[in-house]
């Protein structure tokens, strides 16, 4: 399947995060694809599949990852990766609410940094920016300071179970 561009938002889009608009599907394609994850792209002004936030965050459905010009690119990369946390007995059952405990957000939230490092026109730092800028709130006040300084639950988290796109930094 080609890359299609996802359209531009609106230039008054609060708060100031990359969008996916601004990538392109490209990358998030050869990222999450190869996994497993379909990307779906969702025209302007249409209401996101399976999105839990509503407005502009990533819907999932299933194996399908929905996505509009104006999701913010940490949202899709979030929703990735609860997709990718969740066995395959939770995947086919994905809608809307991914679940988990407080334990597997963390883990989804450090390998949605993980992922940031590893998508051409993004990067880890620009992630934890965005993660900051949207409301994500962490007991070190950022969310750089809980990946490199807090988050050895969700490190164990993960090194347990070795979920797909997952390598030990």
């Amino acid at each position: 399947m080609s890359a299609q561009p996802l359209p531009v938002p609106p230039s008054s889009a609060a708060p100031d995060v990359v969008r996916c608009a601004t990538l392109g599907d490209a990358g998030l394609r050869a990222l999450l694809e190869p996994l497993g994850l379909r990307i779906a792209p969702v025209a302007d002004g249409e209401t996101i599949p399976g999105s839990y936030w509503g407005e502009c965050e990533a819907g999932l459905i299933g194996d399908t990852l929905y996505l509009r010009g104006d999701t913010p690119v940490h949202s899709a990369l979030h929703e990735a990766s609860h997709w990718l946390c969740a066995d395959e007995a939770r995947r086919a059952t994905l809608h809307t609410n991914a679940g988990g405990d407080d334990v597997e957000e963390h883990a989804v939230c450090y390998l949605e940094c993980l992922l940031a490092a590893r998508l051409p026109g993004y990067s880890q730092a620009r992630c934890f920016a965005d993660m900051d800028a949207w409301g994500y709130h962490f007991v070190l006040g950022s969310a750089r300071a809980w990946f490199e300084r807090d988050a050895e639950d969700a490190i164990a988290w993960l090194d347990a179970r070795r979920p797909a796109g997952y390598s030990r930094p």
